[in-house]
């Protein structure tokens, strides 16, 4: 059994990849945390846009660096730059840590001038559910909405109450039932799993603004984003969802493939279209 330390080592190695040789990255604070701030050196790419970035990891594991060519790839989109923020981890730092993390560098962005209507949010797995728990709480807190969200897997049910978690074992080519389990108790830490901030599929998303879920149909957590899908739409969300058949969990993450790359391409149209950017293919 691997300890903490370990797990995290692994998953570094093997989700972190090279950024673009047009891409700059450096080490900055938001709320108080370490983050990475992107831009490309692309000229005429130096604009207003802000992209917020929770990177995945089951709570757990992770880092804004593993996930920098993700939020590379979606600032693409942008005119702008992005910060990818390092929340705090459990075990060390179980719940509410990563969520009190998120909302303050989200509300950082705001004191700091950046413009709700120029700022989006992104994140996966669990990096996509503190992005929902980022809003719902924003919401409450009487602060402005993001322009819109990308969620990649999101990880919004820690009761593991979802269809797919049974329907899909032995699929799933990254997680069994108990993989998840294992990693939500460590972020729970005894706390009630379906209150919302830690499951969202139970929240009210009323006043949330547009959202894109991308899953894999191969995953576990499917039903999560179907799920969640379903509440954002009846919560008068505007929201997309979409399935990619064969692929699994955070598949934008690995390799580049077709699927992949078409895949994020997508989520930064989605992106920049709701910062009046770039056109809807229709």
């Amino acid at each position: 059994m691997l300890d903490i330390a370990e797990r995290r080592e692994q998953f570094a190695a093997m989700f972190t990849r090279p950024l673009p040789a047009d891409v700059a990255s450096s080490a900055t604070t938001l709320g108080g945390r370490p983050a990475l701030r992107l831009r490309t050196t692309t000229p005429g790419t130096a604009g207003e846009d802000v992209l917020l970035y929770l990177h995945g990891g089951g709570f757990v594991v992770g880092s804004a660096r593993v996930t920098a060519h993700v939020t590379a790839a979606l600032l693409r989109h942008l005119d702008g730059r992005a910060v990818s923020l390092d929340y705090r981890l459990a075990p060390e730092h179980a719940f509410p840590a990563a969520p009190d993390d998120c909302l303050a560098a989200y509300r950082e962005l705001l004191d700091s001038g950046v413009d709700p209507q120029r700022l989006v949010v992104a994140g996966d797995s669990a990096g996509a559910a503190l992005a929902v728990v980022t809003m719902m709480r924003a919401r409450d807190a009487g602060l402005p909405m993001p322009a819109a969200a990308v969620l990649f897997s999101p990880a919004v049910d820690l009761t593991l109450g979802g269809a797919s978690v049974r329907s899909k074992d032995g699929v799933d080519p990254f997680f069994a039932p108990a993989d998840l389990a294992w990693l939500f108790d460590q972020y729970a830490a005894g706390s009630d799993r379906s209150a919302p901030e830690l499951s969202p599929v139970f929240a009210d998303l009323t006043g949330l603004p547009p959202v894109l879920i991308q899953v894999g149909s191969n995953e576990l957590l499917l039903d999560d984003a179907v799920r969640l899908a379903g509440r954002a739409g009846a919560d008068e969300v505007a929201v997309t969802l979409e399935v990619a058949p064969r692929q699994p969990h955070v598949f934008q993450l690995g390799d580049e493939s077709a699927e992949a790359a078409a895949a994020l391409e997508r989520a930064g149209r989605f992106l920049a279209t709701r910062l009046g950017g770039e056109k809807e293919e229709s």
